[in-house]
């Protein structure tokens, strides 16, 4: 992070809606969908919508300045609107931007806002007469694994058999991690699913890369939904009497792809795991703490083999050794840490735009106490990580400004 004026940050209000189904909600276009997070956000906040000096907002699938058309159902005052895109990782790199405008004393008060209108099925590409953004990222893999279709579950499922054949983890891990997941989402309603299964339904589910052993519900699903934060100054929260629910982000750090992602043959950097933990490491230094001080987490499982790679990325163990908070129930209630309380992406679901504001609302959640049946007991230290290949990862700490 730079030396610069690095004033305090915090979050004051969040909102998001229920993830669904592409589709299922007859005629809910997305400024639709951003009226309704965006405003959840600011009544949470107690605030009007003229205090917010600058917006961002984040989408993938959308025309040029859909995220103005987005904002302006909240209002017209002229203020600077940002349109972010960035993968899988767009939610959380325009909470980066958000909460860089407040860092830099440019701002008191800004608005971070994703959505997703998307389609049905995997995911596509839009223009097919220029260079694809992952076709480097897509051709070193398949020089160490044969490549299949649909290309995000091969490339993820394949960074997992990696992990199976150097450390000894096993198909079979992943599908515990996704069991996990799904049983969590039962108790949040704004999740796409709300499924239980076990792990013999998991793994006889429908393969979708039979390879790594990735079935259906181990998968993210597409999904149409928003997500906001408001996210404010020291003074704006002393001004306004905030103390009580604002969030700090006491951390937080966006690294895109590194020398070693494409010079050291591994899958997992291929997928983000270098960039993943150069984020961590960056965001505990600036933090001042360490794995062991985190309670709960919400983390990128777009497919269930990057939980667990993630784990790794962000320290919670060392190397090779992921499968062990698996084999440890390390990951969920009564465990070290509660790893996707919300469910997670395969559950809660995967509009990109808005995926990581929903993490950040849920982690807000929990920091007051406010999570109801998911609440984790105690939870004083949050950790969020979001990864767009192509790429980004962004990772952020939190901590309730009251404690």
């Amino acid at each position: 992070m730079s030396k610069r004026t690095n004033h305090r940050v915090f979050v004051v209000g969040v909102g998001m809606t229920k993830f669904e189904k592409p589709g299922r909600r007859e005629g809910w276009d997305y400024p639709d969908m951003a009226l309704e997070s965006g405003t959840a956000a600011l009544q949470d906040a107690g605030i009007d919508y003229d205090l917010v000096e600058q917006a961002y907002t984040g989408y993938c699938y959308g025309e040029s300045c859909a995220g103005h058309r987005a904002v302006y159902g909240l209002g017209l005052t002229g203020i600077p609107v940002f349109n972010v895109n960035s993968n899988c990782s767009t939610g959380s790199s325009a909470l980066f931007l958000a909460a860089q405008a407040i860092r830099g004393g440019l701002a008191d008060c800004t608005l971070a806002l994703g959505f997703e209108k998307m389609q049905p099925g995997s995911l596509g590409s839009t223009y097919e007469d220029r260079e694809q953004p992952m076709m480097r990222h897509m051709m070193a893999m398949a020089e160490l694994q044969e490549i299949s279709f649909p290309p995000a579950p091969w490339m993820f499922g394949a960074a997992g058999l990696e992990h199976n054949r150097q450390y000894g983890s096993t198909p079979e891990h992943f599908a515990k991690i996704a069991v996990k997941n799904h049983q969590h989402s039962v108790h949040n309603p704004y999740s796409q699913f709300h499924d239980v299964y076990t792990l013999e339904e998991m793994q006889s589910a429908k393969m979708v890369y039979a390879e790594g052993g990735i079935t259906r519900p181990m998968c993210s699903p597409t999904s149409d939904g928003s997500a906001a934060a408001i996210v404010a100054s020291e003074d704006f929260v002393d001004r306004f009497g905030l103390a009580d629910q604002a969030v700090e982000i006491v951390g937080q750090s966006l690294v895109t792809d590194v020398p070693g992602t494409f010079d050291m043959s591994s899958l997992r950097t291929l997928v983000g795991a270098d960039m993943s933990a150069v984020a961590a490491r960056n965001v505990y230094e600036q933090a001042g703490i360490g794995p062991d001080d985190v309670d709960v987490i919400e983390l990128h499982d777009c497919f269930a083999p990057n939980e667990l790679l993630t784990y790794e990325a962000l320290g919670l163990c060392a190397e090779g050794e992921g499968h062990k908070i698996v084999d440890n129930s390390d990951a969920t209630y009564g465990g070290r840490w509660v790893v996707n309380p919300s469910g997670g992406l395969e559950s809660k679901g995967h509009p990109l735009g808005a995926t990581g504001l929903a993490q950040c609302a849920e982690l807000t959640w929990q920091l007051r106490g406010t999570a109801d049946q998911r609440q984790v007991p105690g939870a004083s230290t949050a950790l969020q990580h979001n990864i767009g290949l192509g790429g980004s990862a962004v990772v952020t700490a939190y901590r309730p400004a009251n404690r």
